[in-house]
């Protein structure tokens, strides 16, 4: 059933390859990536033939990646806090104190409700006996999230009726919740997505989420720290108070 129904949405889709790769261009969907330290922007890479994963395969990968997200977020809360996971030897301690994204400086502080990883991007692989693995966790700066998202826009409004019909479970609630994590970590601030600027290789995925969620899309030079405080510059050389990334805590 589930190649019957890839079959014909593949069809379809790649009848519209060439309507849909107008549209991304049209919408500025790129990606830059940098080549022997040149900078180089290019279109989105479209591939219109869709990967299904049953409903109840995919019930199960959503229980197991939750899971793991909320355990990677205990090992950053236990590690930067009791550090029982190195003191019981369940880690070893040159894997955590040697790693180049070890902060000491944030030992003793817990961000907003206790999450460290807000967003987490898994990417996954299927083994040849279709069970799937975790390749990477990308918990810093992870990104893709906006593309699926634009490019099912985009494939609805070539023809309305494929999702439908073929009973493709919807992502349009995706804004609505990355805006509620968002709120839920606030700290009376205003949210933002920070952005290293125009020509970071996700730039399109900030400035789209930053417009989808309601967010104010802000760059470093926006912002400044007053009064053990992030605020952000206004024109006229005033500043609004921005969500601060961590609590003190008593250490």
């Amino acid at each position: 059933m589930a190649e019957t129904t890839a079959g014909r949405l593949a069809h379809n889709l790649v009848e519209r390859q060439e309507t849909i790769n107008r549209e991304l261009a049209r919408n500025g969907v790129r990606f830059g990536i940098y080549r022997d330290g040149t900078y180089h922007d290019r279109l989105f890479p479209y591939d219109p033939v869709p990967r299904l994963i049953p409903s109840d395969e995919f019930d199960r990968l959503e229980a197991g990646l939750k899971q793991r997200v909320s355990a990677l977020n205990a090992f950053l809360r236990d590690v930067y806090s009791d550090k029982r996971i190195v003191r019981d030897g369940v880690v070893p301690e040159e894997f955590v104190y040697t790693s180049k994204g070890y902060l000491p400086q944030v030992n003793g502080m817990t961000p907003p409700a206790g999450i460290y990883a807000h967003v987490a991007g898994e990417d996954l692989v299927q083994g040849e006996d279709g069970s799937w693995w975790v390749l990477e966790d990308n918990l810093r700066i992870p990104s893709g999230a906006s593309y699926p998202f634009f490019v099912r826009d985009i494939e609805r409004n070539a023809d309305p009726r494929l999702f439908h019909e073929n009973g493709i479970r919807d992502n349009r609630d995706y804004p609505r919740l990355l805006r509620h994590v968002m709120d839920f970590v606030s700290t009376r601030g205003m949210a933002v997505v920070l952005s290293p600027g125009r020509y970071n290789s996700a730039f399109f995925e900030h400035a789209y989420l930053a417009e989808k969620t309601g967010a104010t899309l802000a760059f470093p030079e926006d912002l400044e720290v007053v009064d053990n405080a992030t605020v952000e510059r206004h024109g006229d050389g005033g500043f609004v108070t921005a969500p601060s990334p961590w609590h003190m805590r008593a250490a």
